[in-house]
């Protein structure tokens, strides 16, 4: 194991802030958090007592006080924008959450003020590194399925679902025509973020459907509000090549010796039955090879908290001068892409997009 990695958090009171807190309580020896700021005095004592981490006010009392190798914020969209320059300014390098500003004019300054001029900056972006979308992209970049055309996306809202897009179709800052539709009916309401449902209820559900037309590629975007927490509602992804697809969990290949294929991606969790290795996800297999090993074992995290903890070791080695894995320009992409997927499905018109000036940056 390398050395500790230590972060401040700005924002520490809210939903995504807890992730950051959550891992560094699960793997001690390899995270820290260095203080957050937390503007309420009540909820930065409360912080305090729930996660025995310090609380500050203001960015100036934390870095008076902390070190950090570099500074998470999960704070809105408005405020992150404003935080990004000011750390900026002091050479401070930034995890920004997601979407890194609220519109284009947003994305446009952040792009003027910080990209152009060096800053630091990287995005939590998760979804691709979830350990189930890195099993699918060993198995596209074996070269098994051929070369990629066609990739249906239904598990979470614009933007991360764009990005998923753009990274199993190998997309980066490409044109594209988006059409549009949505389809209402009622289903039963189900958990949110603040817990199960509590009664039984149907209330209106919307699915948004789109086509995002690259030319020689294609990815469908398919999401109902809130179907990731849904107890009733599915997620599925489905990538496919000249040579195969992926099918969710399924693989069904056709090799050049004109064999059939068909493989499964398998979870392997330890803990289970007679197994007494503790409870975490091993790896996901397909057929006798191992596509993807949790690098957290034994640390018992969820899909998502392995995927923010991979962003987060991804950070500390961009801070020191490592590569970037989610750039600002890669984020407003995908935020920009969410914004005309928004518009094609409102107003039922083919959106072609505008090459923005962040895709000249490599």
């Amino acid at each position: 194991m390398g050395k500790r990695i230590d972060f401040s958090i700005i924002g520490g009171s809210g939903f995504r802030a807890q992730y950051f807190l959550r891992i560094a309580q699960a793997l001690p020896e390899q995270f820290h958090v260095s203080g957050i700021v937390v503007r309420d005095e009540a909820k930065g004592r409360a912080m305090e007592k729930q996660w025995r981490v310090s609380t500050y006010r203001t960015l100036d009392q934390l870095l008076e006080s902390e070190q950090p190798s570099f500074v998470v914020l999960a704070v809105n969209p408005a405020a992150a924008m404003e935080y990004m320059i000011d750390l900026a300014e002091r050479k401070i390098p930034v995890l920004a959450e997601t979407p890194p500003a609220p519109d284009l004019s947003g994305l446009l300054l952040l792009h003027e003020e910080l990209t152009l001029k060096g800053a630091q900056i990287q995005v939590a972006e998760q979804y691709h590194l979830h350990p189930l979308q890195q099993a699918r992209q060993h198995i596209i970049q074996s070269g098994q399925l051929g070369r990629v055309t066609e990739t249906t996306v239904s598990i979470s809202h614009l933007y991360h679902a764009v990005s998923l897009i753009r990274f199993m179709l190998g997309i980066t800052y490409e044109n594209v025509r988006i059409q549009g539709k949505r389809f209402t009916s009622s289903w039963v309401a189900g958990p949110n973020r603040g817990g199960p449902p509590t009664e039984d209820k149907l209330i209106s559900s919307e699915r948004d459907l789109a086509w995002l037309d690259f030319g020689d590629k294609l990815g469908i975007y398919d999401f109902t509000s809130n179907q990731h927490r849904s107890w009733t509602r599915s997620n599925h992804l489905n990538v496919r090549g000249e040579r195969g697809e992926i099918f969710d969990n399924r693989i069904m290949i056709q090799d050049r010796d004109c064999t059939e294929i068909q493989l499964h991606l398998h979870r392997v969790n330890k803990g289970e039955y007679e197994n007494a290795e503790g409870y975490f996800l091993k790896g996901i297999m397909a057929g006798e090879r191992w596509v993807y090993e949790n690098p957290f074992i034994p640390a018992r995290l969820y899909d998502d908290e392995i995927a923010i903890a991979s962003c987060l070791v991804k950070m500390a080695d961009y801070a020191s001068g490592g590569p970037s894995f989610y750039s600002l320009a890669e984020a407003s992409q995908d935020h920009y892409l969410g914004m005309l997927i928004e518009h094609a499905v409102a107003t039922g018109e083919t959106i072609e997009s505008e090459t923005q000036p962040w895709a000249n940056m490599k």
